[in-house]
């Protein structure tokens, strides 16, 4: 049985989640930046006041167990909802919208992390970090928002997708170069059996996506709603749990694993039976990114910090806009797609945890840490609010064009 305190705290997750969602429901606001808030309130980083630490969150195993559950059933879910048929049959315009973001922002990163006195394996970091954008806040929002129907969620997605695939071998270079680096291994010869086992996975990933369908359409062969979930959870649990022991990001197979199940006859009863444990999970998992968010280290980097926010807010809008107009679509368009991908996340704090691995520590691994929990809450805000005044902000932009 679970301890009384350990249930106690899942009570109070729950009771702020509730709190945090009612007051952003009030306002007229996202959920997503008050989960985020909400968990630097009541975790273990939470600023003294009066001389009392308020922590309510201390055990953190079953809330990282439910994000990364949250993580997985959101990709799974949109994986359902994207066609990987179009998927192939737009590749030109995916990667032609990738390589801008992937070139602009990637670079950009780089060349802030030198100037700001890192490394050049340390600017390799921090290019990972304000590079990718995140796929569980700008999922979460397209679905709150109802875009995912638009012609630029197509776009969105496609970046989002080609990003993941992209990180999930830059993981495996970053670690490899960082580790050679220190001194600790990591030769060629590992670094190219990371890589090609990483390699390896997707492209099974990808292969049950164009051709499991029977397969899977016999696995979920049930009039039962309750065995349908359980088998789903299974399955979106199970793949994302093997893909992250060979080193691929489980976001990114959920979402192959759900393109290869909205290829099913039962795509419609899945999204019915999911979309509730989709929601739950989904809140914890941005709950979970306030709770790693420390306050005062944050403060110790607030000038590099705004430095970041600024000039990649510049760069993510610029490739976002110039990669949506090399899909094809409409300056209106083209100006949801830049908005959309500013919000960074889930991988900007992966990438970060790896500065400070013990095989790897990195010298300045704290700073760059400090620097990612505080650029991920920032622009997880500022991302989500972007989206929200979306509006006014196309017809700003069209107007000024025209």
């Amino acid at each position: 049985m679970a301890a009384p305190d350990l249930l106690l705290q899942a009570g109070v997750v729950f009771v702020v989640l509730a709190i945090g969602g009612a007051l952003a429901s009030r306002l007229g606001q996202s959920v997503i930046p008050a989960y985020l808030v909400a968990g630097v309130l009541v975790g273990p980083n939470v600023p003294t006041l009066l001389g009392y630490e308020f922590v309510l969150v201390e055990s953190r195993e079953f809330v990282d167990l439910l994000a990364e559950l949250g993580i997985v059933f959101l990709l799974f879910f949109i994986g359902l909802e994207f066609n990987l048929e179009r998927l192939a049959a737009a590749r030109d315009r995916v990667l032609g919208a990738g390589v801008i973001d992937l070139v602009v922002n990637g670079g950009v990163g780089f060349v802030l992390g030198v100037l700001l006195g890192f490394s050049v394996v340390e600017a390799l970091f921090l290019a990972g970090i304000v590079y990718i954008s995140s796929s569980a806040i700008i999922t979460k929002s397209l679905i709150d928002m109802g875009w995912i129907a638009d012609p630029e969620s197509e776009a969105i997605l496609g970046v989002l997708v080609f990003e993941d695939i992209v990180v999930a071998v830059y993981l495996a270079v970053v670690a490899a170069v960082a580790v050679g680096a220190s001194g600790g291994g990591g030769g060629t010869a590992d670094l190219a059996l990371s890589v090609g086992r990483s390699l390896a996975v997707l492209a099974v990933l990808v292969a049950l996506a164009a051709y499991g369908t029977p397969l899977l359409n016999r696995l979920l062969d049930t009039r039962s709603d309750e065995q349908l979930l359980i088998r789903v959870v299974a399955a979106a649990a199970g793949v994302g749990g093997l893909a992250l022991a060979f080193g691929v990001s489980e976001a990114v197979a959920a979402f192959f694993l759900g393109a290869a199940f909205g290829a099913t006859e039962h795509v419609h009863r899945i999204e019915r039976v999911i979309t509730s444990e989709r929601d739950l999970y989904a809140a914890v998992f941005f709950l979970s990114i306030g709770i790693e968010t420390n306050p005062a280290l944050i403060a110790g980097v607030a000038v590099p910090l705004a430095a970041l926010v600024v000039v990649t807010t510049a760069s993510k809008l610029l490739s976002g806009y110039y990669g949506g107009r090399a899909y094809g679509l409409s300056e209106r368009r083209s100006t949801r797609v830049a908005l959309a991908l500013v919000a960074r996340g889930e991988f900007s704090l992966v990438i970060a945890a790896l500065a400070t691995r013990p095989d790897i520590a990195l010298p300045q691994g704290e700073t760059i840490v400090a620097l990612a929990v505080g650029y991920v809450l920032v622009m997880g805000l500022l991302g989500t609010v972007l989206m929200r005044y979306s509006g006014v902000i196309e017809g700003r932009v069209v107007k000024s064009l025209g």
